[in-house]
């Protein structure tokens, strides 16, 4: 029943309304935008003559360019000589787990300035137990770091803290310690 209702407004006067749309004035279309004229043969030429001209200071700067390349063999034996030159600069391993923990495999010295996940957690786990022995500067030199880093690390990374917080009311429920 409702549609009925609603296809008799829908289609009332019909006719009368598509006349007066098609006859009414079309809106005009925006203008297009200006495109360069194609190139004329007497602009191709003075940009082939403006190519093929030299240019002194441009030539000049190119004539100061010096490209030297070298062998990547040769590049590769440098780079183990800096390697090999590098070897003070790291110290050996304090601590190790046995077996293959942390994806650490046979390895035996470590650069300094650098832990790794092993010493770090012993250092702190130390430096947690005794503070008073385990120092700082202690730390720093045992391991062959930086003070301000040490500092910032016993600082800034505490692992392994369990802290439990007592409820505020006498009634709740809380889990006991066997």
């Amino acid at each position: 029943m409702g549609a009925r209702v609603a296809r008799m407004f829908r289609n009332f006067n019909l006719e009368n309304r598509v006349h007066r749309e098609i006859s009414r004035e079309k809106p005009r279309a925006a203008p297009r935008h200006e495109t360069p004229l194609p190139p004329s043969a007497d602009s191709s030429e003075a940009v082939d003559t403006a190519v093929n001209q030299k240019n002194d200071p441009l030539l000049n700067l190119l004539k100061s360019v010096y490209v030297e390349s070298t062998d990547p063999a040769a590049a590769a034996e440098a780079s183990k000589e800096v390697t090999a030159g590098n070897e003070a600069n790291r110290r050996p391993l304090k601590f190790s787990l046995p077996g293959d923990h942390y994806g650490l495999v046979d390895l035996t010295d470590v650069p300094k300035g650098k832990l790794t996940i092993i010493e770090a957690l012993k250092a702190l786990s130390s430096h947690q137990r005794q503070p008073q022995t385990w120092t700082p500067e202690k730390i720093a030199q045992e391991y062959s770091l930086d003070l301000k880093d040490t500092k910032a690390l016993l600082e800034f990374f505490i692992p392994f803290q369990v802290q439990i917080i007592p409820p505020k009311t006498e009634n709740a429920k809380q889990i006991k310690a066997s």
